[in-house]
């Protein structure tokens, strides 16, 4: 028999301007969300676009919180509200499912859940997780190649996408990896796709932007359960 009182846990993730970041912490300790983390990524848009816009940089803060599948639909109502996600180009917000947890965070959730399942759900917070059809890909290539691997994604139908600069972490001596050498500094690229465009984006990034070339790249995608800020027709 399934422990009804065991929480349901989802990995929520907003990207907006990093001037914006203070207003998303600042709603995830007001919605009293456990864990959230930041990251400083930046956006693909190209530099003709950004004068255009008059903007100066594309410095992005990408946050990554755990929250209650209950209280996910009041959390992005909220950010979706003061930082008007609904408009173009204020940032986009989804959520993924969790295959595995370790057990004292899972403790902590299920301490707070008689609060929790008090929350009243809005008829608009209820729509924003209705089940989606949107798929995160994930690129991991070579520093340098992000530039090259968006032109190519927008051509096969990607509409953007964030890059994060990471570095490999590898076992001691020389490492390959299928015959390939592996560089540490590494641009992690997400794309927030519609499913029907995820297959040939990552056809076109993986031909191009493969294991066996010079960007070394391992690309996957996973499910997204919620979408809001982003309008894929």
């Amino acid at each position: 028999m399934i422990d009804k009182q065991v929480p349901i846990l989802k990995c929520v993730i907003f990207i907006v301007d990093w001037t914006k970041a203070r207003v998303v912490t600042d709603i995830c300790e007001q919605e009293h969300v456990r864990f959230h983390f930041i990251m400083k990524g930046r956006g693909t848009a190209g530099s003709d676009i950004l004068d255009l816009l008059g903007v100066g940089s594309t410095e992005k803060a990408v946050i990554m919180c755990l929250e209650q599948d209950i209280g996910v639909p009041q959390l992005l109502k909220a950010v979706t509200k003061k930082l008007g996600l609904h408009n173009p180009g204020a940032g986009i917000a989804f959520t993924l499912p969790l295959s595995g947890i370790n057990m004292p965070i899972l403790q902590v959730f299920k301490g707070s859940i008689e609060k929790i399942f008090k929350i009243s759900i809005e008829p608009e917070a209820e729509k924003m997780s209705a089940e989606t059809k949107f798929d995160l890909i994930v690129s991991v290539v070579n520093q340098g190649y992000s530039d090259e691997f968006m032109t190519v994604a927008r051509e096969a139908g990607a509409t953007g996408g964030t890059v994060i600069n990471a570095r490999g972490i590898m076992h001691q001596g020389p490492v390959k990896f299928f015959g390939i050498s592996v560089q540490d500094e590494k641009e992690i690229i997400t794309i927030l796709s519609s499913r029907e465009r995820k297959a040939p984006i990552m056809q076109a990034v993986s031909q191009a932007f493969g294991i066996s070339s010079k960007a070394g790249g391992i690309i996957f995608s996973l499910p997204v359960d919620a979408v809001a800020g982003l309008d894929l027709k």
